[in-house]
Protein backbone atom coordinates (compact mmCIF):
# COMPACT_ATOMS: atom_id res chain seq x y z
CA UNK A 1 0.00 0.00 0.00
CA UNK A 2 2.51 2.69 1.17
CA UNK A 3 5.70 2.95 -0.80
CA UNK A 4 8.86 2.68 1.26
CA UNK A 5 11.09 5.77 1.32
CA UNK A 6 14.46 5.19 -0.32
CA UNK A 7 17.49 6.08 1.81
CA UNK A 8 20.73 7.10 0.10
CA UNK A 9 24.25 7.66 1.40
CA UNK A 10 26.11 10.87 0.62
CA UNK A 11 28.41 8.83 -1.66
CA UNK A 12 25.42 7.54 -3.67
CA UNK A 13 23.98 11.04 -4.04
CA UNK A 14 27.43 12.39 -5.00
CA UNK A 15 27.52 10.10 -8.05
CA UNK A 16 24.69 12.19 -9.58
CA UNK A 17 26.82 15.26 -10.19
CA UNK A 18 26.50 16.39 -13.80
CA UNK A 19 24.07 18.17 -16.11
CA UNK A 20 22.60 14.86 -17.34
CA UNK A 21 22.00 13.53 -13.81
CA UNK A 22 22.03 15.96 -10.87
CA UNK A 23 20.89 15.24 -7.29
CA UNK A 24 20.98 17.55 -4.28
CA UNK A 25 20.52 17.12 -0.53
CA UNK A 26 18.37 19.77 1.14
CA UNK A 27 17.03 19.39 4.64
CA UNK A 28 17.91 15.68 4.81
CA UNK A 29 15.96 14.96 1.62
CA UNK A 30 17.34 13.97 -1.76
CA UNK A 31 16.11 15.76 -4.88
CA UNK A 32 16.72 15.00 -8.56
CA UNK A 33 17.01 18.49 -10.06
CA UNK A 34 18.22 17.36 -13.51
CA UNK A 35 15.07 18.49 -15.37
CA UNK A 36 15.16 21.83 -13.54
CA UNK A 37 18.76 22.77 -14.37
CA UNK A 38 17.87 24.84 -17.45
CA UNK A 39 14.98 26.62 -15.70
CA UNK A 40 16.73 27.45 -12.42
CA UNK A 41 16.75 31.28 -12.07
CA UNK A 42 20.24 31.20 -10.55
CA UNK A 43 21.63 29.14 -13.42
CA UNK A 44 22.60 25.49 -13.60
CA UNK A 45 26.14 26.12 -12.26
CA UNK A 46 24.70 26.93 -8.83
CA UNK A 47 22.93 23.56 -8.66
CA UNK A 48 25.86 21.62 -10.11
CA UNK A 49 28.27 23.15 -7.59
CA UNK A 50 26.03 22.01 -4.72
CA UNK A 51 26.24 18.29 -5.59
CA UNK A 52 28.14 15.92 -3.33
CA UNK A 53 27.43 17.83 -0.14
CA UNK A 54 24.54 18.95 2.06
CA UNK A 55 23.17 21.97 0.16
CA UNK A 56 20.70 23.00 2.90
CA UNK A 57 22.64 26.13 3.96
CA UNK A 58 23.12 27.23 0.35
CA UNK A 59 19.39 26.78 -0.30
CA UNK A 60 18.29 28.59 2.86
CA UNK A 61 20.76 31.48 2.48
CA UNK A 62 19.24 32.44 -0.87
CA UNK A 63 15.72 32.65 0.59
CA UNK A 64 13.68 30.59 -1.85
CA UNK A 65 9.99 31.39 -2.31
CA UNK A 66 7.13 29.15 -1.22
CA UNK A 67 6.46 28.31 -4.89
CA UNK A 68 10.09 27.18 -5.28
CA UNK A 69 9.68 24.99 -2.20
CA UNK A 70 6.45 23.53 -3.61
CA UNK A 71 8.23 22.64 -6.88
CA UNK A 72 10.70 20.55 -4.87
CA UNK A 73 7.99 18.00 -4.07
CA UNK A 74 8.03 16.90 -7.72
CA UNK A 75 11.81 16.35 -7.58
CA UNK A 76 11.91 14.34 -4.32
CA UNK A 77 13.58 10.92 -4.64
CA UNK A 78 14.23 9.93 -1.02
CA UNK A 79 16.05 10.63 2.23
CA UNK A 80 19.75 10.83 2.97
CA UNK A 81 21.41 8.72 5.64
CA UNK A 82 22.52 11.56 7.94
CA UNK A 83 25.32 9.44 9.40
CA UNK A 84 27.08 9.60 6.00
CA UNK A 85 27.22 13.41 5.99
CA UNK A 86 30.35 14.79 7.69
CA UNK A 87 29.62 17.00 10.68
CA UNK A 88 30.45 20.64 10.25
CA UNK A 89 33.03 22.01 12.61
CA UNK A 90 32.36 25.48 13.92
CA UNK A 91 35.13 27.95 13.16
CA UNK A 92 37.06 28.95 16.27
CA UNK A 93 39.62 31.71 15.79
CA UNK A 94 43.08 30.96 17.18
CA UNK A 95 43.84 32.32 20.65
CA UNK A 96 45.80 35.54 20.42
CA UNK A 97 47.19 37.88 23.06
CA UNK A 98 45.00 40.88 23.89
CA UNK A 99 45.61 43.65 21.39
CA UNK A 100 46.60 46.89 23.07
CA UNK A 101 45.47 49.62 20.69
CA UNK A 102 47.82 52.39 21.79
CA UNK A 103 50.81 50.01 22.04
CA UNK A 104 51.48 51.12 25.62
CA UNK A 105 52.71 48.29 27.81
CA UNK A 106 50.61 47.37 30.85
CA UNK A 107 53.55 48.17 33.13
CA UNK A 108 53.73 51.79 31.90
CA UNK A 109 49.97 52.19 32.31
CA UNK A 110 50.10 50.92 35.91
CA UNK A 111 53.11 53.11 36.66
CA UNK A 112 51.30 56.18 35.32
CA UNK A 113 48.16 55.30 37.31
CA UNK A 114 50.35 55.38 40.43
CA UNK A 115 52.59 58.34 39.56
CA UNK A 116 50.07 60.83 38.14
CA UNK A 117 48.03 61.13 41.38
CA UNK A 118 51.32 61.29 43.33
CA UNK A 119 52.56 64.18 41.16
CA UNK A 120 49.22 66.00 41.53
CA UNK A 121 49.41 65.56 45.30
CA UNK A 122 53.01 66.81 45.31
CA UNK A 123 52.08 69.89 43.26
CA UNK A 124 49.14 70.61 45.60
CA UNK A 125 51.38 70.32 48.69
CA UNK A 126 54.03 72.50 47.01
CA UNK A 127 51.47 75.20 46.18
CA UNK A 128 50.17 75.04 49.76
CA UNK A 129 53.65 75.54 51.24
CA UNK A 130 54.55 78.20 48.64
CA UNK A 131 51.38 80.24 49.37
CA UNK A 132 51.87 79.87 53.18
CA UNK A 133 55.51 80.91 53.15
CA UNK A 134 54.93 83.96 50.93
CA UNK A 135 52.05 85.24 53.10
Amino acid sequence: MGSETKVYTLAQVSEHNNSKDCWLIIGGKVFDVTKFLEDHPGGDEVLLSATGKDATDDFEDVGHSSSARAMMDEMYVGEVDSSTIPTKTKYAPPKQPQYNQDKTSEFVVKLLQFLVPLVILGVAVGIRFYTKSSA
